[in-house]
């Protein structure tokens, strides 16, 4: 049977990839934008691939926008299967001003839609996923959200002086454990997941280092949107398997 995969930020970059990805294994994927023609855009371009795909505006921001979008989805069935939060932001990696540690604002703006985002959008979606028989959540993470591998001085991690980013991830990741606590019991599995350092957008003055592209960095989301029934929810995991928190 066909899942619904809704996928966040996924006109482009990694969210697109993700998505294609979804709809080459059968699901029937919403693409989920902030901007409505670029969600139209990217749908239409997999429809035309052969893939079913349909899109909605999704500004993560906004809980409103949030609960619009789950309302439209909601009104092509009655259930989702898959739910990807990967919508996020880094501001940092083009702020130029000097600062002695961190500038507020850049949290502010940063926790907004890497942590605000995906609660607002998991709380809109999730009656959806509850009826579903095998909900699985998706929370694109990042290894510098791990407070292992930032206190680990041996860790390629340690030094990256991102730290309205990086304390998002590590929120996120918080907020995959507490969701699959409470969804204990249920069919929902909730995973944070680590892609790598991939080519996108979110890093615009490193995308010619890193070392991965979307399409090569999507294996670790696929994994945990297919979670089997027996397998752990609340875990972290990135291409090589588990990751410390």
């Amino acid at each position: 049977m066909s899942r619904t995969s809704v996928v966040t930020g996924a006109n482009r970059g990694l969210g697109f990839a993700t998505a294609r990805a979804l709809a080459e294994a059968g699901d029937t994927v919403v693409i989920a934008a902030r901007d409505e023609a670029a969600a139209r855009t990217a749908a239409e371009k997999l429809n035309a691939e052969g893939h079913s795909a349909r899109f909605v505006r999704l500004d993560v921001d906004s809980p409103a926008s949030a609960r619009a979008a789950a309302e439209q989805v909601g009104q092509w069935g009655d259930h989702i299967d898959v739910l990807v939060n990967n919508a996020g932001i880094l501001p940092e990696a083009t702020d130029a001003e000097q600062r002695e540690f961190a500038g507020v604002e850049l949290f502010e703006a940063t926790f907004r839609t890497n942590v605000f985002g995906p609660v607002a959008v998991i709380e809109a979606f999730l009656p959806l996923l509850r009826a579903s028989g095998a909900g699985r959540v998706v929370n694109v993470s990042s290894r510098m959200g791990s407070l292992t591998d930032h206190g680990d001085p041996e860790s390629p991690y340690h030094g990256t002086a991102v730290p309205a980013y990086r304390s998002s991830k590590a929120a996120l990741n918080s907020i995959t454990v507490s969701l699959a606590n409470q969804l204990a019991g249920t069919p929902v599995k909730v995973t944070s997941v680590c892609p790598g350092f991939v080519q996108t957008e979110l890093t615009p003055g490193n995308k010619g280092q890193a070392p991965l592209t979307p399409e090569q960095a999507v294996a670790p989301i696929l994994a945990a949107a297919s979670l089997p029934a027996h397998a752990p929810s609340g875990t972290f995991i990135d291409r090589e398997g588990p990751v410390a928190w």
